[in-house]
């Protein structure tokens, strides 16, 4: 394994800034590495270029140059989001110059054991939740990685007695080499950024990486319930750590009774059995319960997953069951998943802006009770959404449809018979657009209903990002 130290008085390309960007470069020049930053955004675009650049940082804003990686350069460090097919990234594969995202630099640099999560769905949520697990069984966990912190910022500040507990993209996980998580927790997968990946098996490979580095003395977390997951665990030299709804298990955490696979029913509060989630170690032979299933901080079967998740997790890292309990019965949503956001005329209104694409919607619209208005659209990234026909047609009192996605989303309720079914129509303005949207939608609601931002697509079409979706519709729903 290298360390940013390794770096010194060589060239260290760092492509893409925001704070991930900055943090990196940021390292490697503090460590001697003659650091250069590129951009393909102006330079008025790029606030943060002020202060790398004060810091003697070269910083190339607008174009990538064709020059920008050579034979003599040591490292390219890229922006996940940036594509392989970028210039500078083919530039470095035909030069071999080492390809890796900040998280493999963070890893590099932790003094700190790191749990890493991913998945296709519930990353968030389940990253949150978790940390406050460990708080509350005394862990000391450092939050960090796509949720919102760069890792190798948290790398810095951890001491070998905390907790990196890191949320990871697929597109941050594919650039690592050596990465490894002492606790791996993969939550399910589900056929999403395929435009970037080209396709399910890079997908599923980029997401199986936080594993492959793992040796007997780690453990690996994974849904049982999911066959993608399940066939991962096949290859696996780390110790299994399984978690699941629908089956008992000899050794995980799982729900006692099952959830049955051929009940709909997604709101777990609302089941008629009492279930409880338990975990049962190799050496014994008696589960433990750890709390009720209708005594958790928030709705959902999806959750149920999460909190499995995040239990089996926190007990990987050494943590008693009895300090679980609160933080189980008292985590709220995070913001931007199933946020509740408040009341108007008898209407709720809930923010899911999180939601990029239809199994996450599928799960939020599942999770809440009664009939839903839904507001949906976004980034095309190809897709016919016909997964989501079913729950449309069985759940949904209306669809106002935006962004690129529009016209699809419309196709498939009219499929489904939705007799309220309007396009929210594309203005010089984005917000405009989804102000104009949540006022459709409240005028397709009545008493009792539920107002949902849950677009099961990216915002990219539109918005900079789901947290500045999720805002503007949070606003326009409390200026109504």
């Amino acid at each position: 394994m290298n360390h940013p130290s390794a770096y010194r008085d060589k060239r260290v390309i760092v492509l893409g800034l925001a704070r991930s960007g900055v943090s990196v470069a940021k390292v490697f020049h503090s460590l001697g590495a003659e650091v250069v930053v590129n951009d393909m955004k102006k330079r008025e675009l790029c606030p943060e270029a002020d202060e790398l650049t004060a810091l003697g940082i070269s910083v190339l804003c607008g174009y990538h140059p064709s020059d920008l990686v050579t034979a003599d350069t040591a490292l390219l460090v890229k922006n996940p989001g940036i594509p392989y097919t970028a210039a500078p990234v083919q530039q470095a594969i035909e030069h071999g110059v080492e390809i890796i995202t900040e998280v493999e630099a963070a890893y590099w640099l932790s003094p700190a054991p790191i749990i890493g999560i991913t998945g296709s769905n519930g990353k968030t949520t389940t990253t949150t939740w978790l940390g406050e697990l460990l708080t509350a069984a005394g862990l000391k966990p450092i939050i960090a990685g796509n949720i919102g912190r760069p890792l190798c910022e948290a790398a810095l500040e951890a001491t070998p007695e905390d907790w990196l507990v890191a949320e990871l993209s697929s597109f941050q996980l594919k650039g690592t080499n050596a990465f490894r998580p002492r606790i791996g927790l993969l939550l399910n997968l589900a056929e999403t950024h395929l435009d970037y990946h080209g396709g399910m098996d890079d997908y599923v490979a980029s997401k199986a990486k936080l594993f492959v580095n793992q040796t007997a003395e780690d453990i690996a977390v994974l849904n049982w319930d999911d066959p993608i997951c399940r066939r991962i665990s096949e290859g696996l030299e780390a110790k299994l750590l399984p978690f699941s709804l629908y089956e008992r298990l000899e050794t995980g955490v799982y729900v006692e009774p099952p959830f049955s696979r051929e009940d709909g029913s997604t709101n777990a509060g609302c089941e008629p059995v009492a279930r409880q989630i338990v975990y049962r170690s190799a050496a014994s032979e008696e589960a433990k319960v750890v709390v009720p299933v209708d005594e958790l901080g928030i709705p959902g079967r999806h959750n149920v997953a999460n909190a499995l998740a995040a239990v089996a997790a926190s007990i990987a890292a050494g943590a008693a069951i009895e300090r679980l309990v609160e933080p189980l019965r008292q985590f709220k949503a995070v913001e931007h998943r199933l946020e509740y956001v408040r009341e108007a005329g008898g209407v709720k209104y809930y923010n899911d802006s999180k939601a990029t694409n239809p199994a996450s919607t599928m799960m939020a619209i599942g999770s809440l009770p009664g009939k839903i208005v839904l507001i949906a659209g976004g980034l095309d990234r190809g897709s016919d959404y016909m997964e989501l026909l079913p729950i449309f047609r069985d759940r949904l009192k209306g669809l106002v449809a935006l962004g690129e996605t529009r016209g699809k989303l419309a196709r498939v309720a009219e499929l489904a018979g939705l007799g309220s079914v309007e396009i929210a129509e594309p203005v010089e303005d984005a917000e405009r657009t989804l102000r104009q949207a949540v006022k459709q939608a409240a005028a397709l609601a009545g008493p009792g209903d539920i107002v949902l931002l849950s677009p099961a697509c990216a915002s990219w079409d539109m918005f900079a990002s789901y947290e500045q979706r999720g805002r503007i519709f949070k606003e326009s729903a409390h200026t109504l």
